[in-house]
């Protein structure tokens, strides 16, 4: 996942969008792992993992984006796709020997907190995020990015359904967006999440942005 949003509050709200290469096989939301009973997510069907997972019962929530930093070694270097899994699961945060793992960013939210925790190839990070609305980006919490000078005061604003109806661009400041590579792949925002928390219960609504996939 390229751009999360976070609105704390009554209900805590979070929206993702997922950028990712179309290529690359997936599908949608569902109880896709038998040894993470009653976690829900879009499965990765090239990793196995998801990036974003909800635990209904538990009224928690764990998106992962990728970050940037020094990437693991070839020869150890398993998938992030468990992380956000194991972290919905048991509501725990990373931690431990990181050293398997490209660099990530990760908020796990429930209706006590919401954390993230940051990994750079060679440090974690952890902080709560602050109260309103924030974004996350590849970056990280980065009010100089451009997507996140263009559309946090948006999301501040209110109207969240509205902001994804926009077209696919290919500028770095895009929401949404489609980047047709020189050889051929296509990188595009395929899936929006958005998870609301509240103590009666939570809710996650999936948007498939991809008009020609099958099935």
């Amino acid at each position: 996942m390229c751009t999360l949003i976070v609105r704390t509050g009554r209900p805590l709200a979070l929206m993702g969008v997922r950028d990712e290469f179309t290529d690359r096989p997936w599908e949608g939301p569902g109880e896709h792992w038998p040894e993470y009973p009653g976690m829900i997510g879009g499965r990765d069907l090239k990793a196995g993992g998801t990036w974003l997972a909800v635990n209904p019962a538990a009224r928690r929530a764990a998106a992962l984006l990728n970050g940037r930093g020094r990437a693991a070694p070839e020869t150890t270097k398993i998938s992030r796709g468990d992380l956000a899994l194991r972290a919905a699961y048991t509501g725990e945060p990373p931690g431990g020997d990181l050293t398997c793992y490209d660099p990530f960013h990760l908020v796990l939210a429930d209706l006590a907190s919401v954390r993230l925790s940051s990994w750079d190839g060679e440090r974690l990070s952890a902080s709560d995020l602050p109260d309103g609305t924030s974004m996350i980006v590849n970056s990280g919490l980065d009010p100089a990015d451009e997507r996140v000078l263009a559309y946090l005061p948006r999301f501040e604003a209110g109207g969240w359904n509205e902001l994804i109806t926009a077209a696919p661009s290919a500028d770095p400041g895009a929401l949404i967006v489609r980047n047709e590579l020189p050889d051929g792949r296509v990188f595009a925002s395929l899936s929006v999440m958005e998870v609301e928390l509240e103590p009666g219960g939570l809710t996650y609504a999936f948007t498939d942005l991809t008009a020609d996939r099958d099935g």
